[in-house]
């Protein structure tokens, strides 16, 4: 059964950073591009952050750029969001999903694998 497990979300004061982890169990995320989403109390989900199977090509939403930062570490079949500087607008429960593609989708439609969701809260 394939599963995504996010962790590494909390409260933190503006300024601070996070680092958010999705970990693959279930299959191996070589062959899966993955893409983090965020969901804000009454707003849609949004796509956040993206970054292609091999690694190589990477995307973000424009808020996040400059602050935020996407990895993968295929051995640990896991995926990383690196995020500093955090501002109350970046509140939200955040996913992560997959999609069986090289490249990332820009549709959310296209991820068939979705986590559980780590809740983000940035607040003084």
């Amino acid at each position: 059964q394939l599963q995504l497990v996010e962790s590494g979300g909390g409260l933190v004061q503006p300024g601070g950073s996070l680092r958010l982890s999705c970990v693959a169990s279930g299959f191996t995320l070589d062959n899966y591009a993955i893409g983090w989403f965020r969901q804000a109390p009454g707003k849609e989900r949004e796509g956040v952050s993206c970054i292609s199977s091999g690694g190589s090509s990477t995307n973000y939403i424009d808020s996040g750029k400059g602050r935020f930062t996407i990895s993968r570490d295929n051995a640990k079949n896991t995926v990383y969001l690196q995020m500093n500087n955090l501002k109350p607008e970046d509140t939200a429960v955040y996913y992560c999903a997959a999609v069986q593609d090289y490249y990332c989708s820009s549709r959310q439609a296209d991820f068939g694998s979705w986590g559980q969701g780590t809740q983000v809260t940035v607040s003084s």
